[in-house]
């Protein structure tokens, strides 16, 4: 009874959300969400008048910053780039505590909806990169979010998608022991000998990043398999026309939940595989070839794209 009593007493933490309803809005360096919460913002803009709109969705640990190598270069080449810090990433309060599947979804939808209100008549797209192409799988599959603005389509660089279903029982069952005796506890990947990505500089420069995550509460990473669960789920729903990109060199997100994925994945799609890309392929080495088939496939979602690496049948790359 005693231990059940301290298990019990040892939830998950959320944070606490806004200080309270209001109407969200939108300016060069705040969005302001439905519930009050003030995240920041950093945009790209085209020079010259952007032909495309993209909004960005940094991934797990990371924020908006996240995006500015590829939207630098997309804004070099006539696309605006949106992008804010998800709660509880970057400079928004309570970092490093889990925010719940709901209130990013839902952020995620309204600033879109915002975007999408300050340039009408341009096509506008989505870029969700690991966490984020997670969030953006939750956020607008059955068609959620098409209500008060036109999305074009997604595109998910290696989206988060490693669902409990797909975890072995070890990890399940330690993950499902853990959160419950010791959910603020920290944990790390150092010392799995994992690579993100062969931009050595590039990771170095976000070790010595404070706003970049060096360690997870259990409870957070708790929260992350949520979202995994849910966009995995959500594959078999989505309408929007998807690019998906993904690296046969990944450590992060393995090729068997990604492959699920793809198989489950009913909305209009294709598939990109870089024989040499790592999980970060927004920012690799070979990051050039990946932006140019970003802005190749928003420009002509059928035409050819330059790195000639679309995978076309079969299961994706197992790594060895």
């Amino acid at each position: 009874m005693a231990v059940l009593i301290v298990v019990a007493a040892c939830a998950p933490r959320l944070q606490s959300g806004g200080p309270g309803a209001t109407e969200p809005r939108l300016t060069e360096s705040v969005f302001t969400t439905s519930d009050g919460l003030q995240l920041p913002v950093r945009t790209w803009r085209a020079d010259d008048g952007p032909t495309a709109i993209i909004v960005g969705v940094h991934g797990y640990g990371d924020y908006s910053y996240g995006l500015d190598m590829p939207a630098t270069w997309w804004a070099e080449h006539g696309v605006t780039t949106y992008a804010y810090d998800q709660r509880g990433f970057g400079k928004t309060p309570e970092h490093g505590i889990w925010p719940g599947v709901d209130r990013l979804t839902g952020d995620l939808r309204t600033f879109v909806r915002l975007v999408g209100e300050r340039h009408p008549n341009l096509p506008l797209f989505i870029v969700g990169v690991s966490m984020g192409g997670a969030v953006t799988m939750a956020a607008f599959a059955d068609g959620a979010g098409h209500e008060a603005v036109k999305v074009d389509g997604l595109i998910l660089n290696a989206p988060a998608v490693w669902g409990r279903v797909t975890m072995n029982s070890f990890y399940r069952a330690t993950l499902w022991l853990t959160v419950r005796l010791i959910p603020g506890g920290e944990v790390s990947g150092s010392g799995l000998n994992i690579r993100p990505s062969d931009n050595i500089d590039m990771l170095r420069a976000l070790g010595r990043d404070p706003l970049i995550y060096k360690t997870s509460r259990v409870d957070t990473v708790y929260g992350l398999v949520n979202l995994m669960d849910a966009a995995l789920e959500s594959a078999e729903r989505q309408t929007l026309p998807t690019l998906l990109l993904y690296g046969a060199r990944d450590e992060i997100i393995p090729a068997e939940p990604v492959e699920i994925m793809r198989r489950r994945l009913t909305a209009p799609h294709r598939v990109v595989l870089y024989p040499d890309g790592w999980h970060m392929l927004f920012r690799d080495l070979q990051a050039e070839t990946v932006w140019r088939d970003v802005l190749a496939w928003i420009s002509d979602r059928s035409g050819p794209l330059p790195s000639n690496h679309e995978h076309n049948g079969g299961p994706l790359f197992a790594r060895k």
